[in-house]
């Protein structure tokens, strides 16, 4: 009887590996607070990856980080650091 196959890594899906890298960007001053953010279509074309990843990666960064903000219409913008959760974990 043959051994059983490896188990493989967890896969850690494509918007969680955008999401941690804009949040190190962004705690690391990338982006000045209150500076518009790049809009979807160019971190798509810089991160190789479709609109509605970088939409699932900005709602992470927004939702459960809060180290951005999206008005409709005028695009997201980097919270200040003062604003930003306390128990900000990394992404």
């Amino acid at each position: 009887m043959p051994d059983s196959p490896p188990k493989r890594a967890p896969r850690v899906p494509p918007y969680r590996l955008v999401a941690a890298e804009l949040a190190t960007e962004i705690r690391a001053g990338k982006y000045d607070s209150g500076e518009r953010f790049p809009s979807e279509s160019a971190l798509s074309e810089r991160f190789d990856v479709a609109t509605m990843t970088v939409r699932r990666a900005l709602e992470v960064l927004r939702e459960d980080l809060g180290l951005i903000t999206t008005r409709w219409g005028k695009g997201s913008v980097v919270v200040p650091p003062s604003q930003r959760p306390t128990n900000d974990s990394a992404g």
